[in-house]
């Protein structure tokens, strides 16, 4: 690359509104890999070697974790028949049982308890804080898996759905108790280009010295401004839920995701974790 500062400028104009002012005079390529992540859902005909996948989830497993405790796995599913059953769990969408691979992050405090009980110590943090770090663990290694992959040349979709049937992937995938799924993701070689999605402001996500709330009326007045900027690039194919909410005149990211969390989702998934031996206080 021959100007990885110019290059993460562009990136980030394309994904901020306001990044006219960033320095990217300290910009390598690894920063550009970064800022121009974009979600894959469409895959290439091309073998995915297993050693790949473990060795990119040994570089995911790199990643900083709570105190060492290192309470996160990952369960890596290639074999056709399996995944193909995976993916019928997950959701119905044709590019999930297409790909190459099917990874589920989990939170794990098992081994914690075991280790407790070999030593003979007693554990004395059953609350919702031990169950938050583990899902803070998965998360990280989430995130540096799809980095990792990417400077592979692989394309990557984390999958939130997997949430929506908790308890079926827990018992297709055997998982123990105390061990919860916290996302999955697709993986392979891209077809195609992805594209670059915009996000909020940086003058609404980030804050120096102390969170900056700018007040109900300048906050919605930003996010108007986010929604027609957005909608100029990348306007929604689909209106969610018209059958209830009707056709909206302007259709922009505020309006979508406030239809998407009209309906509940995952209302049972409390339940699940403290079926899976969490407390939640």
């Amino acid at each position: 690359m021959s100007d990885p500062a110019r290059e993460l400028s562009r990136l980030l104009a394309e994904r901020f509104q306001d990044a006219g002012e960033l320095d990217t005079t300290f910009a390598s390529d690894a920063h550009v890999r970064m800022a121009a992540h974009v979600s894959i859902r469409d895959w290439a005909d091309r073998p995915l070697p297993r050693g790949m996948l473990d060795t990119l989830a040994a570089i995911a497993l790199s990643s900083p974790t709570k105190s060492d405790m290192q309470s996160r796995d990952i369960l890596v599913v290639t074999d056709p028949q399996r995944k193909a059953g995976l993916a019928a769990l997950i959701a119905p969408d044709p590019w999930i049982a297409a790909a190459p691979a099917l990874l589920v992050f989990c939170g794990n405090h098992r081994r914690q308890h075991q280790v407790a009980d070999w030593r003979g110590v007693a554990f004395a943090n059953e609350h919702l804080d031990w169950f938050f770090n583990a899902a803070v663990d998965a998360s990280i290694v989430l995130g540096s898996f799809i980095v990792a992959a990417e400077a592979a040349g692989l394309g990557c979709c984390p999958i939130s759905q997997i949430r929506n049937r908790a308890e079926a992937v827990s018992a297709f995938l055997e998982l123990p108790e105390r061990v919860f799924p916290v996302a999955g993701l697709a993986v392979g070689w891209p077809a195609g280009e992805g594209r670059i999605s915009p996000r909020l402001p940086l003058s609404l996500t980030v804050h120096a010295d102390g969170y900056q709330d700018a007040g109900d009326g300048a906050t919605r007045a930003t996010i108007d401004g986010y929604d027609q900027w957005r909608h100029a690039r990348q306007p929604y194919r689909r209106q969610r839920r018209v059958r209830d909410l009707g056709t909206a005149g302007f259709y922009g990211w505020s309006e979508d995701k406030a239809r998407q969390y009209s309906v509940s989702e995952r209302a049972d998934f409390g339940a699940y974790i403290r079926a899976r031996g969490f407390k939640l206080d």
